[in-house]
C-alpha cells in the first residue's frame, strides 16, 4: 500500500469527485436553463436526479465491493464516472443532459464506498478516525472552489467546459488510483454476490437498531447543510440578490468550517470515544440552527445573517462525520463495503429529499429554509438519543 500521506491525498481525491459533480455547475443554472428552455424547478431535478442515482447504486456497488475488492470497483467506477462526465458536457437536450446526470451519480458512488472499506481494511478504528478526518478535511476543500472553479469556466468557456473539468479530474483520479493502489480485501473475505447472500445481508442491517440510528442520524444532520447547498442558487440570485461571482462568499465560510471541524477531529479529538464526538457535534449543530431560526424570524436577510450559523453548523459537522462513518463500519466488520453501501445511501437519499422534495417547498423564504434545517436537526438528536440509549461501544 501508499504511504499513509499518500493514502490520504488519493482517498481525498476519490470523496472530492462528488462535491465537484455537485457544486460546479451551480453557478451555470441561469445558462444552463435559457439553452436547454427548462425553469429553475426542473434543472434542480438534475441535481436531485444526480443524488438518488448516488444512493440506489451504493447497494449495488455495495455487495460487488465485497466480492470483487475495493481497488476493482474504484476504478470501475471511475471509468463509468469519465463517460458519463463527457455526455453532460456533449448533451444535445435537457433529456440527454438527465441521462448523463443519473449515470454520473450512479458512477460517482462505486469508488467512494470502496475507498472508505479500504480506509477501514488498512486502519484500526481509532486510525480510521483520524484518517477519515484528514480525508474529510481535504473533501471540506471541494464546496469551497467547486463553485469558483465553475464561474470561473462558465465566464470563460461556457458551461460545457465545467463537465470537461470534470472529466479530467476523474481521469487524474482514475490514474492516481491504478499507479499507487493495491487490494486490501483479502481472498479469505471475499463475500458472495448471490442475490439470497446479498438480501440476507441487506436484511441483518436493517434489523440492526443501532446501525440505522447511526445512518440515519448521519444523513439527517448532513442534509440540514445541504440544505442550503441545493437552495443556494435561490438564495443567492433571489434572495441576496447577487450574481455568479459572489458564490464564493457561502462557500468559503461554509468550508473553513468543515475544514476546522476535521483538522480538530484528527489533531485532538481522534483519541475521544466516538460518541463523544458525534454529541458534541450535535450540540454545536443545534445550537447553530436555532441561531438560524432566530436570525431568519427576527432580522432581515442578509449574507452575514446567511453565512455565519451555517459556519457553525459545518463546523459540527466536520466533527461528526468521521465518527459517523467509522461507527457504521464497525457494525458489519466482515461486510464493510455494504455497511459503507447503507450509510452512503442513507446520506445521499436524505440530500436527494432537501434537494428535490424539500428546497421547491422552502424556496418563498429564507425562515422556511431554516425551520427545515430545523427538522433535519431534530431528527438527527433524536435518533442520537436513541444510539446512547444503548450501552455497547461500537468504537
Amino acid at each position: 500500500m501508499p504511504s499513509r500521506i499518500g493514502f490520504i491525498v488519493i482517498m481525498s481525491f476519490i470523496s472530492m469527485i462528488g462535491p465537484f459533480a455537485i457544486d460546479t455547475y451551480l453557478p451555470s443554472f441561469p445558462a444552463i436553463e435559457a439553452e436547454f428552455g427548462v425553469s429553475r424547478a426542473l434543472l434542480s431535478q438534475s441535481l436531485g436526479a444526480y443524488l438518488m442515482a448516488f444512493a440506489i447504486a451504493t447497494l449495488f456497488w455495495g455487495p460487488l465491493t465485497d466480492r470483487f475488492g475495493r481497488r476493482n470497483i474504484i476504478l470501475s467506477g471511475m471509468f463509468l464516472y469519465l463517460f458519463a462526465s463527457i455526455g453532460c458536457a456533449m448533451a444535445d437536450s435537457y433529456n440527454q443532459f438527465l441521462l448523463f446526470r443519473i449515470i454520473q451519480g450512479a458512477a460517482a458512488c462505486g469508488s467512494l464506498i470502496a475507498g472508505r472499506a479500504m480506509i477501514r481494511d488498512v486502519f484500526d478504528s481509532l486510525q480510521a478516525r483520524q484518517v477519515m478526518s484528514y480525508v474529510m478535511l481535504f473533501f471540506a476543500i471541494a464546496p469551497a472552489i467547486a463553485p469558483m472553479i465553475g464561474a470561473g469556466l462558465h465566464e470563460a468557456f461556457g458551461w460545457r467546459s465545467i463537465f470537461y473539468f470534470l472529466a479530467a479530474f476523474g481521469l487524474i483520479t482514475t490514474l492516481l488510483a491504478l499507479i499507487v493502489t493495491k487490494e486490501t480485501l483479502h481472498p479469505e473475505h471475499r463475500q458472495s454476490i448471490h442475490p439470497i447472500q446479498v438480501t440476507r445481508v441487506y436484511l441483518e442491517a436493517f434489523k440492526h437498531g443501532q446501525f440505522q440510528a447511526i445512518v440515519f442520524a448521519c444523513g439527517a444532520s448532513f442534509a440540514g447543510m445541504f440544505l442550503f447547498i441545493a437552495g443556494s442558487p435561490t438564495i443567492f440570485f433571489d434572495f441576496l440578490k447577487l450574481n455568479t461571482g459572489d458564490f464564493w462568499m457561502q462557500f468559503v465560510p461554509m468550508v473553513i468550517g468543515l475544514m476546522l471541524g476535521s483538522l480538530l477531529s484528527a489533531k485532538f479529538f481522534s483519541h475521544h470515544p466516538a460518541r463523544k464526538m458525534v454529541t458534541l457535534a450535535l450540540i454545536i449543530m443545534a445550537i447553530s440552527t436555532v441561531l438560524n431560526v432566530l436570525q431568519a424570524s427576527l432580522l432581515t436577510t442578509s449574507l452575514l445573517g446567511f453565512v455565519l450559523p451555517l459556519f457553525i453548523y459545518s463546523f459540527g459537522t466536520g466533527i461528526a462525520i468521521p465518527a459517523f462513518t467509522v461507527m457504521a463500519l464497525d457494525c458489519f466488520p466482515k461486510n464493510r463495503g455494504t455497511a459503507a453501501a447503507l450509510q452512503s445511501f442513507v446520506q445521499m437519499s436524505a440530500n436527494a429529499v432537501a434537494a428535490s422534495l424539500i428546497v421547491p417547498l422552502v424556496n418563498h423564504s429564507m425562515l422556511a429554509f431554516t425551520l427545515a434545517q430545523l427538522v433535519f436537526m431534530s431528527i438527527a438528536v433524536l435518533l442520537w438519543l436513541k444510539v446512547l440509549r444503548t450501552p455497547t461501544e461500537l468504537s
